[in-house]
């Protein structure tokens, strides 16, 4: 992929195995959710009306690998990319995602695909995705990506009605501007019938699987005590700790041993974190556990904050933290970013830690 920027260019290739690993995890994830137990044989010949717990959404595709960098946004972006990068590298995980875990629905990207809008490439979409992938669910399209094409991109400068046209033309099934534009873009000859028949087909379809109708009462009365069961919460620090990378370990310092290391110096701006945890996507969880809250089960902590913030620009409390430290068992450094540093809307540039955190 070429990555244009008021710079100059970049082409970037990570090597297949991470994307058929992110690939995987996908299809394992999609499987989890939405399988129904015992029901998986029962319709291994009949995949498009198999129930379902709950419909997945693989996202974004594709080539969808720029959010605001360098002047270049994701409403603007026009990924140049080879039909080799392509099959390896971009389509891969999503391809992956529909064979294999049979996810229920796909999501496309606000970008362009080498000068097409993702939402309203029939390639990408109804000859792919469809076709190739044999989807048994629905398209839809990145919140206000059809919006984004007639307002900001104003693609073949088409009204409101013809952007509808293509990407429904597309195959894309549902979009923002679809309850408004739809009637109007029959009704002005743009799109037939038949073609809002099958989006509709496509998405009442899942609706089905899912018991809307009918119900499935194996799942009607969960609530959030059968999600944050203990065996569940177990499971996802189990999942956690198994995530874990140890880079170094000089000395063999790890792991601390309670006996010996009882009075710790945890130092950093997210050694108290607690919201910056869930990122700036994510629902509220049941509970936070900060890193002071965790290592204070298991020995006194004393804390300094070290750097003002995530930018860590100011020196100011540097001395403290150090004059503690040396008087600590073990000094423990919780570092990294939040969402001053990099979100949705806000890419970073380069991979170290802000100003001083590096010191």
């Amino acid at each position: 992929m070429w990555l244009g920027t008021q710079g100059g260019a970049a082409r970037l290739r990570p090597p297949v195995r991470i994307h058929t690993l992110l690939a995987r995890y996908a299809t394992n994830y999609v499987r989890g959710l939405q399988d129904v137990e015992g029901t998986v044989e029962d319709y291994a010949n009949d995949l498009a009306s198999r129930p379902l717990k709950v419909a997945s959404c693989c996202k974004h595709y594709v080539a969808y690998d720029v959010d605001n960098l360098q002047g270049v946004d994701r409403f603007h972006f026009d990924a140049k990319v080879t039909e080799r990068d392509m099959v390896e590298t971009f389509v891969r995980p999503f391809e992956m995602c529909v064979k294999d875990g049979d996810v229920s629905s796909v999501i496309c990207s606000y970008n362009h695909v080498n000068g097409i809008p993702a939402c309203a490439d029939p390639q990408l979409l109804g000859e792919t995705i469809r076709g190739d992938w044999k989807l048994n669910g629905y398209i839809v399209s990145d919140c206000d990506s059809l919006e984004v094409m007639y307002h900001d991109i104003h693609f073949l400068n088409d009204t409101q009605e013809d952007t509808v046209a293509q990407a429904m033309r597309a195959d894309l099934d549902c979009g923002s501007y679809y309850p408004n534009y739809t009637y109007p873009a029959v009704q002005q000859g743009k799109i037939d019938e038949r073609v809002v028949d099958k989006a509709l087909v496509n998405l009442y379809v899942v609706l089905m699987r899912l018991g809307f109708f009918d119900g499935q009462p194996a799942y009607t009365k969960l609530g959030k005590d059968d999600v944050c069961s203990e065996s569940n919460i177990e499971l996802a620090a189990e999942a956690a700790r198994e995530g874990i990378v140890l880079l170094i370990n000089r000395d063999n310092i790890l792991p601390l041993d309670v006996n010996k290391h009882k009075n710790i110096v945890v130092i950093g701006n997210n050694a108290n974190a607690t919201d910056v945890m869930r990122g700036n996507y994510a629902g509220i969880p049941r509970r936070y556990v900060s890193p002071i809250e965790g290592l204070s089960k298991y020995a006194t902590v004393e804390y300094h904050l070290g750097c003002k913030d995530s930018h860590c620009g100011d020196t100011s409390l540097f001395e403290d933290a150090i004059s503690a430290s040396k008087t600590a068992d073990v000094t423990i450094l919780v570092m990294g970013l939040d969402t001053q540093i990099e979100a949705e809307g806000h890419d970073r540039n380069d991979l170290s830690l802000s100003s001083w955190s590096t010191d």
